[in-house]
């Protein structure tokens, strides 16, 4: 389905004084209100290939239809979610779930939705068909050079698939590690990924990064060659300028202090970006900010700061990506509500007194420092994240307006209900 710009201004229409009293409302409270909509503007978060299906668990899959059948499909999905909110103008692949067979066309479908292609992502983690070697007991970690060869090469070919269509990012997660005691020699596993990551470095592109993720565990529970952010840098340093890291939410044990680490990751000059989520227990894969906005709200803040003071783009500087699983929602409007999420925390950090915050600190007043937080983060700024869509030409409301031209229903009629997306 195509959203027309007729769609889009008809709606916002409808909605457009109820808008303009509560943005009044909310831009007379903020000192520099035009500083704070260019910056939401300018402001994207790529779309994983593999979230425009619905997710499964180890229990099953149930699909809710009119799934996107082909990379071609999963395009137009994120062309619409683009249209809706213009705030999702990435798409990032997962190789080989989404090889581009024609990569000029793909291209070329790319931009007439507006979108640009953000960083490509191997698969290391699960066989494939017609593969030589398995990777059951892990990939860049395994004591088999030959299946070592074969991972490194499936990276190297991913950049060339990358390189087609104009990204400049490899994205790469293991699960290489152990699930009993005496497994795994965890310093010869450390040693054969990082002698396998200098192999795919060295096969970089003078103007590519390589994003290396850690997880604490799963599908591994008694250890993961890459476990942590520490772990991490450590390749990263080894490696080079063009290694950093990449911090997925959901990937630290419970009550990780994740905006501490941002902090120092971006003081060093070694933070990547981000896979957003949400979870409350592991892993999760649940809808941004839906568990704990808190949290996404004082990452932001500590992103701000630590972006500001090394006078970096807030838009450009760091890869911004969604990494979830629509396990019981419409994928689509999952992602619409991940974004708006991402964009409320990041407003919300724009607010924050910076000044103030840091008089509060060096005079060691605990409570001022709490309160300009705190402030901040209960400022309604839904209607300043609308403001800058409706600026750029989006939907004033976007799921609303999905719903309201009952998307998904049209999705079913054009490729039915029985369509499975590639993906987990």
């Amino acid at each position: 389905m195509k959203l027309t710009q007729h769609h889009i201004h008809s709606f916002n229409e409808d909605h457009q004084k109820a808008h303009d009293r509560a943005f009044a409302h909310t831009a007379e409270k903020v000192s520099d209100i035009q500083y704070v909509l260019q910056r939401l503007q300018e402001f994207q978060v790529a779309i994983p290939s593999w979230a425009l299906g619905t997710g499964g668990t180890r229990f099953g899959r149930f699909s809710g239809g009119g799934e996107p059948r082909s990379l071609e499909e999963k395009i137009e999905d994120v062309g619409l979610l683009h249209a809706l909110n213009r705030a999702s103008g990435a798409i990032s692949l997962h190789i080989p779930w989404d090889i581009p067979e024609n990569a000029p066309a793909i291209k070329a479908l790319a931009a007439q939705h507006g979108l640009r292609f953000d960083a490509v992502n191997s698969n290391t983690f699960q066989d494939q068909p017609g593969q030589q070697h398995s990777y059951k007991f892990g990939s860049l970690h395994h004591t088999d050079k030959a299946v070592r060869k074969q991972a490194v090469a499936h990276n190297i070919e991913v950049v060339k698939y990358g390189m087609e269509l104009g990204s400049n990012v490899l994205s790469l997660w293991l699960s290489d590690g152990s699930n009993f005691p005496g497994q795994l020699n965890f310093r010869e596993a450390f040693q054969r990924t990082l002698e396998s990551l200098q192999e795919i470095y060295a096969a970089l592109p003078a103007d590519w990064k390589l994003y290396i993720e850690y997880k604490c565990c799963e599908p591994n529970f008694y250890s993961t060659t890459i476990a942590d952010w520490g772990q991490s840098l450590m390749l990263a340093n080894k490696l080079g300028d063009k290694a950093q890291t990449l911090v997925d939410l959901g990937h630290h044990l419970p009550n990780a202090n994740i905006e501490q680490i941002v902090a120092l990751l971006l003081m060093e000059g070694k933070l990547a970006g981000f896979h957003f989520n949400d979870s409350k227990y592991g892993d999760d894969d649940l809808t941004v900010g839906s568990i704990n906005p808190y949290q996404l709200f004082l990452i932001f803040n500590e992103l701000v700061e630590g972006m500001d003071a090394r006078s970096m783009n807030h838009a450009t500087d760091l890869g911004w990506m969604i990494d979830a699983s629509h396990n019981v929602k419409d994928p689509l409007e999952d992602l619409l509500q991940s974004v708006e999420a991402i964009m409320i925390a990041y407003a919300q950090a724009l607010l924050v007194d910076a000044k103030a915050l840091a008089a509060a600190r060096q005079s060691n007043d605990v409570v001022t420092a709490q309160e300009l937080l705190q402030d901040a983060y209960r400022t309604d700024v839904r209607p300043l994240v609308a403001q800058a869509r409706l600026m750029n030409g989006a939907a004033l409301h976007p799921v609303q307006l999905y719903r309201q031209l009952k998307v998904r229903d049209q999705l079913i009629k054009e490729r039915g209900s029985k369509t499975v997306a590639t993906g987990l």
